[in-house]
């Protein structure tokens, strides 16, 4: 059925056999502000399209039209999400997931705003995210909220970034919050006001028994693998161990026991946003059997739907640890 309530608005909607074979197409509301067909959205599978269930497929497409628009969008996002949420049921959920939070400048440049803007809706977007990983049972999740890298950033940007990411971490390391505030980085790089707050968070929060939250601060993977091994060598010299002693035993575990994350377990699954498909050296030691799951959606808008589809294709993957 077609229905034209107006110039502005045109509504497609094939009506399927049952509610739950409701496959809300991920074009409406693209956040890249065009309605793309199917096979343009690298997030939606042939699960996206259609049912499991028998019957037609319910299709809908929305275009123009201010308010109406959004109601449907809603709607049917809402009806997708909840069928997304029942799918997963009794399925493999990840231990650990690690997530590089990427996109929020491009965000800001396609509102036509500041990069600071983008920044701070990305810092608000974290607090969803703790929620949706608590209620799908995640163990630890790891956000990489500054790279070493990105301490190279021009001062008028770095600075305003950073207070951002300490009002962040104060945030999440309030009182009535459960979560356990670890820090992940060389914080000896990062001004000594931040790396002071976040040795304050970790020490607020080390008591509670919530998910753990690991901040990744001034975090390169290449310098945290460098870290660890001067770590274990400076504990081997202060225990009048030689160099070729060292040499003769060392394995992956002893480097292993001197990473920021020693002794959590590693991540099951690494999500990126913002369509960049790397890893750009995040966890390069832990993420060695990580499954990896790349969103086009800007960081500071990926939705509850966003994270349920990660942790679909992370149900459906066949976990072989290279045997």
């Amino acid at each position: 059925m077609i229905s034209r309530p107006s110039p502005e608005v045109i509504v497609v909607i094939v009506i399927a056999s049952a509610p739950e074979a409701i496959a809300v197409h991920p074009a409406l509301g693209t956040r890249r502000g065009s309605v793309l067909p199917p096979h343009h959205d690298r997030n939606s599978d042939s699960a996206d399209r259609a049912s499991a269930c028998p019957g037609p497929i319910l299709w809908a497409g929305i275009h123009g039209g201010g308010g109406a628009d959004v109601g449907l969008r809603d709607l049917l996002y809402g009806l997708y999400e909840q069928r997304l949420a029942r799918s997963l049921a009794g399925a493999p959920v990840p231990r650990h997931v690690g997530v590089i939070l990427d996109g929020n400048r491009r965000w800001a440049r396609a509102v036509g705003s500041d990069p600071s803007s983008g920044h701070r809706r990305g810092a608000d977007k974290i607090e969803e995210l703790l929620g949706w990983c608590e209620d799908s049972k995640v163990e630890v999740v790891t956000l990489w909220l500054l790279s070493t890298d990105n301490l190279s950033r021009p001062v008028d940007e770095l600075e305003p970034l950073l207070s951002i990411i300490e009002a962040t971490v104060v945030d999440l390391a309030r009182a009535e919050r459960p979560w356990r505030i670890h820090p992940v980085g060389s914080l000896d790089l990062l001004p000594d006001r931040t790396a002071r707050m976040l040795k304050e968070a970790a020490d607020d929060t080390a008591d509670k028994t919530g998910l753990i939250v690991n901040v990744a601060i001034g975090y390169g993977g290449r310098r945290e693998i460098a870290d660890a091994v001067r770590s274990l060598l400076a504990k081997h010299a202060r225990d009048g161990v030689n160099i070729d002693e060292v040499a003769a035993f060392i394995d992956v575990e002893h480097i292993a026991e001197h990473l920021y994350t020693r002794g959590q377990p590693d991540p099951d699954l690494v999500i990126r946003t913002s369509g960049e498909q790397r890893l750009s050296g995040f966890l390069l030691w832990q993420s060695a059997h990580s499954e990896f799951y790349f969103c086009d959606a800007y960081w500071p808008d990926f939705r509850r739907v966003d994270f349920l589809r990660a942790l679909r294709d992370y149900a459906n993957r066949h976990r072989r640890y290279g045997a």
